[in-house]
């Protein structure tokens, strides 16, 4: 559902939009590709080392609540959505 201007899709005004969830390995904000990616360490200010499968990357994990051994969606060096925890 989007809300805009303060009236939803359905035409009710004020209604909160449903809450969005990512699914199939897509961004639900620009449609493309987030990565599947294993946590290994969290760091300093919202970082992890994630391991992607092909290589590790320190990513952002300020927009979730991941530890490690979590798999996140990561988009653009961000992690976007936990979708397994160990």
């Amino acid at each position: 559902m989007v809300v805009m201007d303060g009236v939803n899709q359905s035409g009710n005004a004020g209604a909160e939009p449903a809450a969005a969830t990512c699914h199939d390995d897509v961004c639900i904000t620009c449609s493309d590709q987030a990565v599947p990616s294993r946590v290994i360490e969290l760091g300093e200010l919202g970082t992890a080392l994630v391991d992607t499968g092909a290589s590790r990357e320190l990513i952002s994990v300020a927009l979730v609540d991941a530890a490690p051994g979590d798999t996140v969606l990561v988009h653009a060096g961000e992690a976007i959505a936990v979708v397994a925890r160990i």
